[in-house]
């Protein structure tokens, strides 16, 4: 074999192993708060801490109406913490509904080490602690992008009322493949998400949104996704729409809307 070859062998694997110690950094990229921080809001709101497991609380926030015609679990996207997502909570709870979103392990107060498995556990465990206070009739499941697999997974072994994926991806390996075509991505992964696996399973209706110019996550995920069960999964499509705007376009309003009166 040339010379040359093994450099580029040599190459890869260095990135491949670079890319294994490194991504949850790459992937995550949390705000963290600190415990003793205090969230201000001019609606009423409470602060949950769920013990999930020695050394480890999820944190969450409650906006809540006097009387909610149900509930929305909000699962967010990779950044940030629920102190930045939650001004979103207002395109849900205006239409009357409580509106709870919870950090991942490492964001905002939440605390704990990441791994798939248990951050997906973590979700179950919330899950199951408001499902004491609503019926899940009544329980909707929101995830948007990072937050999409949480939330399929969710609805995948539970019983919701609907499922809503904002920009979601097919599944996580769709996605790093796409940033990293040379690697062995499928190896060197921990975060799989598989969406495309969890969604078939899902009993409940899914509303898919999904914007016509996402550069981050192609409106090709969705449109894959949709094909597993048309008959049971809406893919609203908001045109001209990127990864981060979606609230800014009219059509979503109206897809919230449309899908909370009833």
């Amino acid at each position: 074999m040339p010379s040359f070859i093994w450099y580029i062998v040599a190459g890869i694997v260095a990135l491949s192993i670079l890319a294994y110690l490194l991504q949850e950094k790459l992937i995550f990229k949390p705000e963290k708060l600190k415990q003793d921080f205090r969230f201000k809001y001019d609606v009423p709101f409470e602060e949950y801490f769920f013990d999930v497991a020695p050394g480890v609380r999820i944190n969450g926030l409650h906006f809540f109406r006097e009387k909610p015609k149900g509930l929305i679990l909000y699962f967010h996207g990779n950044t940030r913490s629920i102190k930045g997502w939650a001004r979103y909570a207002k395109d849900f709870y205006r239409y009357d509904y409580d509106v709870v979103l919870v950090d991942y392990r490492g964001f905002g107060k939440s605390t704990g080490k990441r791994s798939e498995r248990e951050m997906l556990s973590d979700m179950q465990h919330v899950y199951e602690q408001l499902k004491q206070k609503y019926s899940e009739d009544h329980l909707i499941v929101y995830g948007r992008s990072m937050g999409s697999g949480f939330a399929t997974k969710l609805a995948c072994d539970n019983s919701p009322r609907y499922l809503i994926l904002d920009a979601p991806y097919f599944s996580f390996l769709k996605v790093i493949e796409r940033f990293l075509p040379i690697l062995p991505v499928r190896i060197v992964l921990r975060f799989h998400l598989r969406t495309d696996k969890w969604l078939p399973n899902v009993k409940c209706h899914t509303y898919i949104i999904h914007g016509t110019k996402d550069w981050l996550i192609p409106i090709r995920h969705s449109v894959a996704l949709q094909k597993i069960n048309p008959g049971k999964i809406t893919l609203i499509r908001i045109h001209g729409g990127g990864h981060n705007n979606l609230p800014s376009f009219d059509e979503y309003h109206n897809f919230i809307r449309d899908i909370l009166k009833y």
